[in-house]
């Protein structure tokens, strides 16, 4: 008897379990392009047509990966790829890509899906702007959400466990399938400098990465080699210096998950000799971590503790450049291995603060404003100040940014408005088009 009622105890907790379960299948099927309108909520479109011919006009695409780092439906990556294809053939396109983390997915009600619709039409609204100052036509912005089954159960508290199991995923899904959706988008903004051949035009596409918590693993985990590959550039007949190249044009990571140690080797490479950059070089990879973010704080390191518990950890002998001069420090491979990027002191290179009474510098003027800053010193934005804490070289292009509780308050808290101000100033830094006023 009392093995029947073991029995039936482990059956109704394994069927509570399971329905607690998340969904498991793609949210959006529906492969025509909508346009959202008071009777048209477009919620299982994976191809949205936002305020067409007004100033905060956009599109927004999504693709979606299982747990396996596979597309859930090719059709869908391709029928989003071919929209951007057409668009960009034609036209300069602002490319805007978005991938989400932990408690998160594509459903057209998820908090993440609603601010980087927010977000996009902040964009475009400042890029119709920007078009009118300089005469020139706007470019498209187009944006791409990257959904995963960031929550895998949706028991309360009981989702708060499965942080580590979301950690495993968000590395498949980076390693295995987001590379080749990533290398494809930036083809496509590519494209129509291309097809000019007879009289070639300036690059005006831009094209910008963002990925959130565990996002920000999976767009690390999908760019980690690329980015050491273009840093470096070791093209056959190169006989020039040049700017470092990145993917893209910007790659922004906000409270990523992964540890510090596969960082190491961007940040040693872009350290070395002291190395100066240009006064054209531009930030290729800005890493930004509340200082109140116990996700990344707390738990991460106490998950990394028992993950890492047998592994043997050295100490490398590196420097970091103050004044242009190299400064001897110790890193610690066990720390590094088991603290988050964004809390790893020896790698933190700004800290970005609250500015209360600030006259924002005119976005046009930004890109000069930025090529001028000098080490140790700060540079106002809107209602935020970035303080170069003069570990590196003022114009390094990998950025990794404390920043203060009152900007980002916790982990999930990351689209307030000076945030957002600041991303979007960052975005135009790094996105100017040539010729700009």
């Amino acid at each position: 008897m009392k093995s029947n009622k073991t029995v039936v105890t482990l059956f109704l907790l394994i069927s509570l379990f399971l329905a607690g379960c998340s969904t498991n299948t793609a949210y959006r099927t529906n492969m025509n392009v909508c346009t959202p309108t008071s009777k048209t909520s477009c919620a299982s479109s994976a191809m949205l047509y936002q305020s067409p011919k007004q100033a905060d006009e956009y599109y927004l695409g999504f693709v979606e990966f299982d747990d396996q780092g596979q597309v859930r439906e090719r059709k869908q990556m391709q029928n989003v790829l071919n929209t951007f294809y057409n668009i960009a053939a034609k036209e300069d396109v602002l490319l805007v890509t978005f991938v989400h983390g932990w408690h998160h997915n594509a459903a057209s009600d998820d908090t993440n899906v609603k601010s980087f619709e927010k977000t996009l039409s902040a964009i475009s609204r400042v890029e119709s702007k920007n078009a009118v100052d300089d005469n020139r036509i706007a470019r498209k912005v187009l944006g791409l959400y990257i959904g995963w089954r960031g929550e895998s159960v949706e028991i309360p508290y009981v989702n708060d466990l499965t942080f580590w199991e979301r950690k495993n995923t968000a590395q498949n899904v980076g390693l295995i399938g987001v590379t080749e959706l990533l290398l494809k988008l930036e083809e496509i903004v590519n494209v129509k400098a291309g097809m000019e051949t007879t009289e070639p035009k300036p690059l005006n596409s831009r094209m910008i990465v963002i990925g959130h918590s565990f996002g920000g693993a999976v767009v690390f985990s999908a760019l980690q080699q690329v980015l050491s590959d273009r840093f470096i550039d070791s093209r056959r007949n190169k006989t020039y210096s040049s700017d470092a190249q990145g993917f893209g044009d910007l790659v922004i990571l906000v409270n990523p998950a992964f540890e510090a140690m596969r960082y190491a080797t961007l940040y040693d490479i872009s350290q070395q000799d002291c190395r100066n950059y240009f006064p054209s070089q531009l930030p290729k990879l800005v890493i930004l971590t509340s200082e109140h973010d116990m996700a990344t704080k707390t738990a991460f390191p106490m998950g990394r503790f028992f993950s890492t518990l047998f592994e043997t950890h050295g100490t490398l002998q590196r420097h970091y450049c103050k004044d242009g001069h190299p400064v001897a420090m110790n890193i610690k491979e066990g720390e590094a291995d088991r603290t988050a990027i964004g809390h790893f002191k020896p790698y933190q290179t700004h800290i970005l603060e609250v500015v209360p009474d600030y006259k924002p510098t005119k976005i046009s003027e930004l890109k000069t404003v930025w090529s001028a800053q000098k080490a140790g010193n700060s540079l106002d934005f809107e209602g935020c100040r970035l303080t170069h804490l003069n570990r590196t070289h003022p114009l390094n292009p990998y950025l990794n940014i404390k920043v203060d509780a009152e900007l980002i308050s916790d982990h999930n808290d990351i689209w307030g408005d000076e945030i957002v101000g600041f991303l979007r100033d960052l975005i135009a830094i790094s996105t100017m088009p040539v010729g700009s006023k």
